[in-house]
């Protein structure tokens, strides 16, 4: 069905400009214009639908701030690559969960390094005062976005040669679930405002909402890892479900 005749043959009652998001968003979950795939220009957009550019200008701006479409300068609008999505109660690669998705998976390397554990260090990880550890911060992307900062610190003691990996090739989480067998896992979440070194590494405005996931893991008594995880709430989802052990359980709202 053309654009101009979809938006005809529709009653609704909504502003042009939302009827216009979702005629879009329609034609994305129906698979005409795929994740990646380049959209038709505001011009076009304009000429085929008879709508002011005004109307179609808000229309790509808010679902670009939405997440559906990327605008990139000199290249056009583009779908944008469907959102990992992470399970709540599962520790994986970021890596599986973009290609479950159709994605490509990126890795960048700011920093891989030797650090000793002072007192606030300490305070925020659980690792003792005077240690040493092992520090890491990566940049995982689908395509070209950047959808998560990784910024995690390892016990040496479990994975000696963590420094000694190829992170662009195996994924941080890759390797540790490769190499030490976690048995017990805390995992707190949060909305947080991006500050500058955050915008910059993930390549957003602070105006951005941003999910930050703290995951510290054990291998049995030992303490192996303090996380955090940092991801434009536009670009990464976490889903979870629940089933009762019995029917006597109840779900609390």
């Amino acid at each position: 069905m053309a654009l101009k005749t979809a938006i005809e043959q529709n009653d609704s009652p909504w502003p042009l400009y939302q009827q216009v998001k979702q005629l879009i968003i329609r034609r994305i979950q129906a698979g005409h214009w795929q994740p990646g795939s380049k959209i038709p220009t505001e011009n076009d957009l304009v000429e085929t639908l008879g709508m002011s550019r005004m109307t179609i200008n808000r229309a790509i701006r808010e679902l670009t701030n939405d997440g559906h479409l990327i605008r990139r300068r000199g290249s056009g609008t583009f779908v944008a690559p469907r959102k990992p999505r992470m399970g709540l109660l599962e520790i994986r690669s970021i890596a599986d969960e973009i290609r479950e998705q159709g994605g490509i998976h990126h890795c960048d390397v700011h920093l891989l390094d030797e650090e000793r554990v002072n007192k606030e260090l300490a305070a925020q990880t659980g690792f003792e005062p005077g240690s040493v550890i092992f520090h890491s911060v990566t940049i995982h992307r689908n395509g070209r976005n950047p959808i998560q900062m990784a910024d995690r610190y390892v016990n040496p003691l479990l994975a000696p040669d963590y420094l000694n990996q190829d992170f662009t090739k195996i994924t941080p989480s890759e390797y540790l679930l490769h190499t030490t067998p976690l048995t017990e896992a805390n995992i707190s979440i949060d909305a947080i405002s991006p500050d500058r070194q955050i915008c910059r590494l993930l390549e957003i405005t602070a105006k951005e909402p941003c999910l930050l996931i703290r995951r510290t893991t054990w291998s049995k008594k030992t303490l192996a890892t303090s996380s955090r995880f940092i991801s434009p709430s536009s670009r990464y989802s976490i889903e979870g479900s629940f089933k009762p052990r019995s029917t006597s359980q109840q779900i609390l709202a």
